[in-house]
């Protein structure tokens, strides 16, 4: 699976059961990005996205068991660190900001198991830098 995820500048994913922050311009970027590949998320995360958007949509609470190679997860309040041996890539976009956070990403990108390969930046509509970052074994 290939998992994406949003960070704040210490980790953060969520707080409250809330997640800190989204961007349609990021969605929009989400959506070419998987272009015609299935997309998996939960209930919580499908609430942001326009099913029509994303042609392979798939909504489940139980995403991250479902998924097999080459799918794309959009994960916002999982752990992904039961995950990990499954997982073949992880892009990450950094919001360049601090939020209040009480989840956090759980897979070290630093311990030398990932390794980033690409790195790219482009404006929000809400943000005035987001950086993708995408990380392989």
């Amino acid at each position: 699976m290939i998992v994406i995820a949003c960070l704040d500048d210490n980790g953060g994913m969520m707080f409250n059961h809330r997640r800190q922050s989204q961007d349609r311009v990021l969605r929009a970027h989400i959506a070419a990005l998987v272009g015609g590949a299935m997309l998996w998320m939960n209930h919580y995360s499908a609430q942001q996205f326009d099913a029509e958007s994303i042609q392979h949509l798939n909504v489940d609470d139980a995403f991250l068991q479902e998924a097999v190679d080459g799918d794309y997860c959009f994960v916002e309040d999982a752990a992904l660190a039961p995950f990990e041996r499954w997982i073949e890539k992880i892009i990450i976009f950094r919001w360049h900001r601090t939020y209040p956070a009480d989840q956090h990403f759980d897979i070290d990108l630093s311990g030398g198991n990932w390794k980033i390969c690409e790195s790219v930046e482009f404006t929000g509509h809400s943000h005035e830098r987001i950086t993708m970052e995408v990380y392989l074994r």
